[in-house]
């Protein structure tokens, strides 16, 4: 789908410019702690935009392009639910390491999380998806005589 193909790529040139900019205000901030964390919190926002995306792949794949099949329902929410428990472990998990600087990692994560969103947006935005699956009518030569 160049739909998805799009996210993961926007995804991805946003994910970098959220570690660059993320780790030198997070080295600035915190020195080394403040640009693993940044570091992190990139990659954390682009794999979970992965997953979004790789869900919907999969969704299509099981419901045959079918999105009204519930299965293409259930593997999108059981992606989110992933999502959401993956989240909550490495939340956890880095919290109380003396590496990581929490609200250097917090804030990454929240410009990641808006940023994809907001590149989820744009690229639907400025798909060319039909609404409606309609057969045209083909475009034949007309056989009666000239009708100008």
């Amino acid at each position: 789908m160049p739909v998805l193909k799009n996210t993961i790529l926007f995804g991805g040139l946003l994910a970098v410019a959220i570690a660059v900019v993320g780790g030198i205000v997070g080295y600035l901030v915190d020195g080394g702690v403040g640009l693993v964390s940044a570091l992190i919190g990139a990659a954390m926002a682009f794999v979970f935009l992965g997953v979004t995306a790789g869900s919907i792949l999969l969704a299509n794949r099981i419901a045959k392009s079918d999105f009204l099949n519930p299965l293409f329902f259930i593997t999108v929410l059981g992606g989110w639910l992933l999502k959401f428990a993956v989240f909550l472990v490495l939340l956890f998990i880095l919290k109380d390491q003396p590496w990581i600087n929490n609200v250097v990692l917090l804030l990454t994560v929240i410009v990641g999380v808006v940023g994809s969103l907001v590149v989820d947006v744009v690229v639907i935005a400025r798909s060319r998806q039909p609404y409606v699956d309609v057969q045209l009518p083909s475009a034949r030569p007309s056989t009666e005589g000239d009708n100008a």
